[in-house]
């Protein structure tokens, strides 16, 4: 059987835009305001940042940002990889794993659901499989700078994280 000029390109052009579109899916999100301070607020007490700032996020997102901030009013909240499930079986399963550089810890219930939740705003998608919603994003790295979120202009807060594969 004769293969026409057509037919022998098709499947290297195939293959060059599975390629193409499989890098397509990463993608680097920036958020910024109140999404990036929602983000990192509720990364934060599962992150290794010092006790202090964890305090200082905690009252700047529980909205008091009226307080004494020590020289460091500046810090930033990462994370490796965080990956979400949800389910639609057993719909009170809950669940997030965050990678960080040195541990992971696993969050369940409440706190998963904050995480998913807050994902999910700042534009981290779910996929569905098999009565499962899986959410996953990685290298997150949000910027907080407390002095800034006091003057109340809508700033201060910055995070950049990548969707997708």
């Amino acid at each position: 059987m004769k293969h026409s000029l057509t037919q022998k390109l098709a499947a290297p052009a195939f293959l060059l835009f599975c390629v193409a579109s499989s890098n397509a899916a990463a993608a680097t999100v920036t958020v910024s305001g109140p999404t990036a301070l929602a983000l990192a607020a509720v990364v934060a007490p599962h992150s290794s940042l010092p006790a202090y700032d964890k305090r200082i996020m905690a009252r700047l997102f529980g909205g008091d940002s009226v307080f004494l901030i020590a020289t460091k009013a500046r810090f930033s909240v990462t994370a490796d990889t965080i990956l979400c499930r949800t389910s639609n079986v057993d719909i009170a399963a809950r669940s997030c794993e965050l990678t960080f550089k040195v541990r992971k810890k696993t969050i369940r219930g409440r706190e998963a659901n904050e995480l998913h939740a807050t994902a999910a705003t700042a534009g981290v998608v779910a996929e569905g499989a098999a009565g499962s919603n899986v959410a996953s994003f990685s290298k997150l790295n949000c910027t907080i700078d407390a002095r800034e979120i006091r003057q109340k202009a809508g700033g201060g807060a910055q995070c950049s994280l990548e969707t997708g594969k």
